[in-house]
């Protein structure tokens, strides 16, 4: 064992067990906790370590302090083809997933269905709802405010979130097609990793707070990440802060608060689905015939030079799941110690992996 080994490998199954028994002595319900952390080793399965387990700890604490509830009594109230849900301060993974679970059968009835959250808080990966509703034979696009992380183009002060918007399309011959990205040019939630392990990002993805381009973590989250493709990356957020903060009733740009400053009130995050059911308008055998046709004639079109394989989206988080669940995940040493912390707070023992 190296001294110099700065990254330990477990296995998914261990660090979402480990999830679930830490959620759970908070008082949790073991259901709610396994989605949780299921939601959270997901992300890290597939690529997305700024959205996976190192984030863990800052739910703890907040629930500790009472500004995220470990148990929530979700409201929810129908309006004909409307859902409106009230989180009740839960954290958002399991008010996102409650929320879509109680819609799946409405809009078996109707077809569609539009669902508006209030009252939640940061729920992980856009992505992880879609596939929960692909499983079903349903499509879904989601979106979720966040904390001020945008500037209003010309401007140079955060006040939209980096408010991501997804989309989860259901395949018969391969993974589900998942679209999911930020309005920004990379999600906070990267930054945030970077700041933490002591790493530099790179030119491009933030402004400090004086409107000029860094590469520095700490100034980045002083200031704003810049938005995608410049002024059409801003108006998307502003459209998902539409549909997230205005029409769910929750908090909306500089008023949804921040999980990761000491001082904030809970954080009120909305969030907004359309959940469809495919079947309702169309022949499922017919709609899956022609989803594979466009994928299967999309990768077969002219490539660019040095390039092997046309993925479409979700094809690549798909590989990256299979390739890790067998390999394992590579934990920084710097998150692997803010676990530990947790298990002994907790009085759980903390896994033991391997360090490289």
């Amino acid at each position: 064992m190296s001294e110099r080994s700065n990254i330990v490998t477990f296995q998914a199954e261990q660090l979402t067990e480990f999830g679930k028994e830490v959620l759970m002595g908070l008082g949790m319900a073991e259901g709610d906790a396994l989605i949780a952390a299921d939601s959270l080793v997901r992300a890290d399965l597939e690529g997305n370590e700024s959205h996976g387990i190192s984030r863990l700890p800052i739910y703890v604490k907040r629930m500790k302090e009472g500004r995220i509830s470990a148990v929530a009594n979700i409201n929810f109230e129908q309006l004909g083809s409307i859902l409106r849900v009230d989180g009740n301060n839960g954290l958002g993974q399991v008010v996102a997933y409650r929320a879509i679970e109680q819609a799946i059968p409405l809009a078996r009835e109707s077809g569609m269905i539009g669902i508006f959250v209030r009252n939640s808080n940061h729920f992980g990966t856009a992505a992880y709802f879609c596939q929960q509703v692909c499983k079903q034979g349903m499509a879904l696009i989601a979106m979720t405010n966040s904390p001020p992380g945008i500037a209003p183009w010309g401007g140079k002060k955060a006040f939209l979130g980096t408010n991501p918007l997804a989309f989860g399309f259901p395949s018969r011959s391969g993974p589900p097609v998942i679209i999911d990205m930020s309005s920004s040019v990379v999600a906070r939630g990267k930054i945030i990793l970077a700041n933490k392990t002591g790493e530099s990002i790179p030119q491009g993805w933030a402004m400090d707070e004086n409107g000029v381009e860094t590469v520095n973590p700490a100034a980045a989250l002083r200031g704003a990440v810049l938005p995608l493709g410049g002024a059409k990356g801003y108006a998307l957020a502003l459209a998902i802060e539409m549909m997230c903060g205005v029409l769910s009733g929750a908090a909306y740009g500089p008023h949804v608060n921040n999980l990761y400053r000491d001082e904030d009130p809970p954080a009120n995050v909305g969030h907004s689905f359309i959940l469809m059911d495919i079947a309702k308008w169309m022949d499922m055998d017919d709609y899956f015939d022609l989803s594979d046709q466009l994928l299967r004639e999309m990768k077969e079109s002219p490539k660019a030079s040095g390039t092997d394989e046309i993925f479409y989206p979700g094809e690549r988080r798909s590989k990256e799941h299979t390739k890790r669940s067998g390999a394992g995940l590579t934990v920084p040493l710097e998150v692997v110690g803010e676990l530990k912390r947790l298990g002994e707070e907790a009085g759980i023992a903390f896994l033991e992996g391997v360090r490289s």
